[in-house]
């Protein structure tokens, strides 16, 4: 049974929602969370954690046991099949995790998830979200029918975000949607096994990213993704769009599933004592692997601000967490975008943009801002602590 009071109420379980309740747990604050889910889902979207992110999640305790299950990448490439077209290195990152960790969303979420359980808060599922209504301290919830009064909401619940929806935050973009397939396999490469990949084809991006045990997680934007892509399906776009002098071969597919995603952004960030993280506030192509990223710093920095005004700090410090994360947000739509432009120029721009990502790789201050960028380092000054 839920408690009927408390002082944050977390809707979502997703990496933006537990990191969230995870900094306020460790600060003192009392947080419930829960999620319309029965249970965890085992397959996800999400197969990096940049350098930026682990710092973030070095403050809540969550970093150095995601780091063990990982794979260390020191560099990302992007390609035209079998040209190397930019090497980003980030080895030379000024950070104390200078790589991309390569590991899947659902072991981000069950470190998180076991965190929190040390320091006794667990997740409450399946639970649903039907109604809030504004009282004279804060939120009254509607939660499988019971009420739960918090001083404040978190919407960490996800493109389709009931908490957003209730509070009345527009969500804008473009109407045009993309459509991805992704799946995780067992393949024979020659590609290197501490590398992540982005091949550009006219037809559109394919990410080519490994995971722990030999797997390799792919995802590409195409037409009209299938439910459940098979061997042949993913075969056919590692041929189209992979290396072609030595292509790969898929031997198994451990699961595969699609998604579709707008480019689009909230509003606003708070509605009085509700607020947004994550996709509830952003949701943007994979390109680039910066979706659950910012979602996790959105969360830490939400959840810092949470708890330093539970404390007795001014609600004004919500105000400065919408005013920072949201021009982040735009920020990495506009990035996500951009790649997938990049990909998808026409047969006669092509040549000008490998001439120009070759001439980008060569000059090394070019190299290490683009390492920055994709890296999240880049908007190191934007969060405190």
């Amino acid at each position: 049974m839920l408690p009927t009071h408390t002082d944050v109420l977390v809707v979502g379980a997703g990496p933006t929602g537990l990191a969230t309740a995870l900094t306020l747990a460790r600060r003192g604050g009392e947080v419930i969370v829960v999620d319309q889910l029965g249970s965890p889902p085992v397959t996800s979207r999400a197969a990096v954690v940049h350098a930026y992110t682990l710092e973030v999640l070095d403050r809540i305790g969550a970093a150095a046991p995601l780091i063990g299950q990982g794979v260390r990448a020191p560099r990302f490439t992007v390609r035209d099949r079998d040209r190397v077209l930019l090497s980003v290195p980030f080895h030379q990152l000024p950070s104390r995790f200078p790589y991309a960790l390569m590991v899947s969303q659902s072991v981000t979420e069950a470190v998180l998830t076991e965190r929190l359980a040390d320091l006794g808060v667990r997740v409450r599922r399946p639970c649903r979200l039907s109604d809030l209504s504004r009282t004279a301290d804060g939120v009254l919830a509607q939660v499988d029918g019971a009420g739960v009064r918090a001083r404040f909401v978190v919407g960490a619940d996800g493109l389709h975000s009931t908490v957003r929806q209730l509070a009345g935050i527009g969500f804008t973009g473009p109407s045009d949607e993309e459509s991805f397939v992704l799946a995780d396999v067992r393949v024979r490469s020659a590609l290197p096994r501490d590398e992540a990949a982005l091949f550009l084809a006219r037809s559109g991006p394919l990410i080519w990213a490994p995971l722990p045990d030999g797997v390799v997680r792919l995802v590409a934007a195409v037409p009209a993704a299938p439910a459940e892509p098979d061997l042949a399906y993913l075969q056919a776009l590692l041929d189209e769009r992979g290396p072609a002098r030595r292509p790969d071969r898929v031997t198994e597919v451990l699961w595969g599933s699609r998604f579709r995603v707008h480019h689009r952004i909230a509003d606003t960030f708070r509605a009085g004592p509700v607020l947004l993280a994550g996709d509830a506030g952003h949701v943007h192509s994979p390109a680039g692997g910066q979706g659950m990223n910012l979602g996790i710093c959105d969360a830490v920095a939400l959840g810092t601000a949470l708890a330093d005004v539970l404390g007795g700090g001014p609600e004004t410090l919500l105000d400065d967490y919408t005013a920072r994360q949201r021009p982040m947000a735009e920020d990495v739509l506009s990035f996500a975008a951009g790649l997938t432009r990049l990909a998808t120029l026409s047969p006669a721009r092509r040549p000008f943009r490998d001439v120009l990502l070759r001439l980008l790789g060569a000059l090394p201050p070019a190299r290490r801002q683009i390492a920055l960028r994709l890296s999240g380092l880049s908007h190191r000054e934007r969060t405190p602590g």
